[in-house]
């Protein structure tokens, strides 16, 4: 069975904007909600999972084990980690700033889950609907994260410096290694400082607008950000909804009401209703109160406006757009698509776009990637050339020595 790593997504945003909500919602996972900031404390971590329409399950009878399939749709497992609420000043410790941040070191995107009817303010508390801008909540919490990154960089720059210009360091090497242990990379940190027009400038000469410059154009390439604009069901979110659409027409914004996600999963899990996460409709199966079928209307004519509930709609915003990131079902025999004990199709995997066959074989086991030969299209039979990139619903054979 393949052991590759989950895909981490953080879910942030400030205190009583749905963040646990929409975390019980995709995960199933009993967690403290409450109109009180700072209910959440400890993360939560739970498993949630991505929607994929287009498996090869709708067409071939499939074991998974790695992964579910629900009638003919697959949902791959991704590690959720919802933390504690964001407010002005974290990225200094003010609330649980500091202990928030560490918690998303490794996490390669964000969903900000943003309160679209605006009925709490920037601390998190109970405002009326439609007083607070939910355009500054995106503002504030990404000026958190790119203050938090820059405080890392500015800690001891003076010895940056000196290994710069006086050991002659490459500045590259340097700040790859400080910024390692928060998932960005030697390339991102190439990117960033390109971007910036910072590759040539000497440390020495860095200014306070250089060192912020360099933090928000890496946490943008290192940590994509998806906005949940929450609490769609309400009025005053759809109008909030409409002013993130407006002012931030490049930004992956999805309408979403996790409320209505967990009222569905917690209804389907009971028996009351058929649904699956990420579905446009849902049927109701089972005895309801007449309360019961007020929500439940509600919900329906919510889901026919927009779609879905959105929580689904965000994981896949989040791992498929912002990470961009391709399903692969890797078999041992090509011909039944399946693996040696004859189960088909049992495993699936999440990987960048920008995979290669070869590095797949590295993701599975890095002495498969060591004794890599070749790899074949099970579905097509063709060989894959030693550069060219998976593709998504790709079922893979990897041929080894």
């Amino acid at each position: 069975m393949v052991t590759l790593s989950r895909v981490q997504i953080g879910i942030v945003g400030k205190p009583n904007a749905g963040k646990s909500t929409f975390f019980a919602a995709a995960t199933l996972k009993d967690v403290k909600i409450s109109p009180t900031p700072f209910t959440t404390i400890d993360p939560n971590i739970g498993i949630g999972y991505v929607r994929i329409d287009d498996c090869p399950c709708r067409s071939i009878r499939c074991n998974p084990r790695s992964y579910s399939v629900v009638e003919g749709v697959c949902y791959a497992p991704v590690e959720l980690i919802d933390v504690a609420g964001l407010v002005p000043g974290a990225w200094q410790g003010r609330g649980l700033g500091n202990q928030f941040l560490d918690h998303l070191r490794r996490a390669p995107v964000l969903i900000h889950v943003v309160d679209a009817s605006g009925s709490t303010d920037e601390e998190g508390r109970l405002v009326k609907p439609g007083t607070h801008d939910p355009v500054k909540d995106v503002e504030f919490l990404e000026r958190e994260v790119d203050l938090w990154i820059a405080s890392i960089i500015r800690k001891d720059w003076d010895k940056v410096v000196r290994f710069v210009e006086f050991s002659k360091k490459d500045i590259v090497e340097v700040l790859s290694e400080r910024l390692a242990g928060l998932g960005i990379g030697r390339v991102q940190v190439e990117k960033t400082l390109e971007s910036s027009d910072l590759l040539k400038k000497p440390p020495s000469k860095w200014g306070e607008e250089d060192f912020y410059k360099f933090s928000s154009t890496a946490r943008s390439l290192s940590k994509p950000i998806v906005i949940a604009a929450n609490k769609i069901d309400l009025p005053e979110g759809e109008e909030g909804y409409k002013r993130l659409k407006e002012t931030y027409s490049h930004k992956l914004i999805i309408p979403t009401s996790a409320e209505a996600e967990l009222a569905l999963r917690r209804a389907a899990a009971k028996g009351l209703v058929k649904y699956k996460p990420g579905d446009g409709t849902f049927e109701l199966v089972g005895e309801a109160t007449p309360q019961q079928k007020v929500v439940l209307e509600k919900i329906a004519d919510l889901l026919k406006k927009w779609g879905s509930t959105g929580v689904t709609r965000a994981l896949n915003a989040a791992v498929f757009d912002a990470l961009q990131y391709v399903a692969v079902y890797p078999v041992e025999d090509e011909r039944r698509m399946s693996d040696k004990q004859g189960n088909v199709l049992p495993d699936l995997l999440l990987v960048p776009k920008t995979y290669t066959a070869r590095d797949v074989a590295y993701a599975i086991h890095t002495d498969l990637g060591e004794r890599f030969v070749t790899a074949i299209d099970a579905r097509s039979g063709r060989r894959l050339a030693s550069d060219e990139q998976v593709t998504h619903g790709l079922v893979l054979k990897i041929v080894a020595r």
